[in-house]
């Protein structure tokens, strides 16, 4: 039985919160993924597995700044002084759009880097190629757009007649690798792309491009053992507990944003033989929380109070990045106190206060009624009805109202 290690979706540089430390200068958000990719390759090395399969996107764009593709290349470069066959596919995210421009895993291709593969075009791989593992793989890295269609030579601009040529030819170059397999050895698909059922989680604010979807016929053909998928954050078995064969997103290694701020975080050890696979889900530990809070001001009596009260508890703070989304009506905006929350920011990895003032609704009047044939006093008591001032507010208010407009009436009495 083969023991297999499979992530994905590192997103190492995902710095887009928090400061740096004073230690290595690395932004402290690369630090929580570089942590979680320590456990993962230290895993692979400890479990004394027999491949890793990476299954895309290392970085979130494909100009990594060379300090990244350092810390990249540290950890797999442990997995190959420890002799593990390791493959790992290019990702959207890696891939420039440019034909002939490197990608952003074009060094460990240039080195040879011994017992490490990359995966930059759809290849079958036997045994003889996977040092000698009783294993054959179907590969696929991301297949952009303009490689397709120079590759089918297509002269359309329609989408979807796009997608659906590049989806037919991709599902007769695996079966046909399917057909040439040999029976009797365990077979592996891996590729990073979006299957057909698959679930989103909150990456859709990182994903480049519109997705080519893999028919879910495809990959739940039974001569496959196990799939490995990389490009849906969201972890997830598309196949029902017990089928064969397990198709496996692991999810991203760190939360990348509020979208993830539910999701726990995985990599997976496979022990697959032929016709009987079993997946071990390992939670990663450690994982920055995300913690997203939501108030509407229905008063604007204590606001800083209402704030306060609306953020979550100090041990839920601490070291969390947080957001609270407040709503109100635009009129209360010099109401709204930011600096009350600053020792709560002090607490907090990051704090978020995302205001989002309300439109003012519009006065609609009886059909039977023009603003012309309205007294001010009137058009005052529509007002204060749509902006749901409370009645007795709205009384003084107009009696203040009669004072300052009809002064000889207040004199009369």
């Amino acid at each position: 039985m083969l023991k297999l290690l499979h992530f994905a979706d590192a997103h190492i540089d995902m710095a887009n919160y928090g400061r740096h430390d004073p230690e290595t200068g690395l932004p402290m958000r690369v630090m929580d993924f570089l942590k979680s990719l320590d456990t993962i390759v230290g895993a692979a090395i400890e479990e004394k597995v027999d491949l890793v399969i990476f299954a895309g996107d290392a970085y979130k764009d494909r100009n990594p700044a060379p300090t990244f593709q350092r810390e990249w290349g540290k950890r797999v470069m442990r997995l190959s002084k420890a002799e593990i066959p390791t493959l790992l596919l290019v990702g959207n995210h890696d891939l420039s759009p440019a034909l002939g421009r490197a990608h952003a895993l074009a060094e460990f291709h240039t080195l040879s880097v011994p017992h490490v593969q990359i995966i930059d075009q759809p290849r079958f791989l036997s045994p003889d190629a996977l040092e000698g593992l009783p294993l054959q793989i179907l590969a696929i890295p991301w297949l952009s757009r303009s490689r397709m269609l120079a590759y089918l030579d297509l002269h359309t601009r329609d989408l979807e007649k796009i997608h659906q040529a590049m989806e037919a030819r991709l599902s007769n170059v695996i079966q046909k690798w399917l057909d040439e397999a040999d029976p009797e050895l365990p077979t592996i698909l891996t590729a990073h792309a979006s299957v057909q059922g698959a679930t989103y989680g909150g990456e859709r604010t990182v994903m480049l491009g519109k997705d080519l979807v893999l028919p879910g016929s495809l990959v739940r053909d039974p001569r496959l053992d196990y799939v490995a998928l990389g490009h849906i954050h969201k972890p997830q078995n598309l196949n029902p507990e017990g089928k064969m064969p397990p198709l496996i997103y692991p999810g991203s290694i760190e939360r990348v944003d509020f979208g993830e701020a539910q999701d726990d975080k995985f990599y997976v050890i496979a022990e697959i033989e032929r016709g009987n696979t079993q997946v071990n889900w390992h939670q990663l530990t450690n994982i920055r929380p995300f913690v997203d809070k939501h108030l509407k001001l229905e008063s604007k009596e204590h606001i800083t109070a209402q704030l306060r009260a609306a953020l979550p508890t100090p041990a839920q703070l601490q070291g969390a990045i947080v957001r609270l989304v407040l709503e109100y009506p635009r009129a209360w905006s010099p109401l709204i106190d930011d600096s009350a929350l600053l020792e709560h920011r002090e607490q907090a990895f990051e704090l978020h206060l995302v205001k989002r003032p309300l439109a003012e609704a519009r006065i609609r009047l009886p059909e039977d009624q023009t603003v012309g044939s309205l007294s001010p006093i009137e058009l005052l008591t529509h007002y204060w009805r749509a902006n749901h001032t409370p009645p007795a507010e709205a009384k003084a208010l107009n009696t203040l109202a009669v004072e300052i407009i009809h002064p000889e009436e207040i004199k009369a009495k």
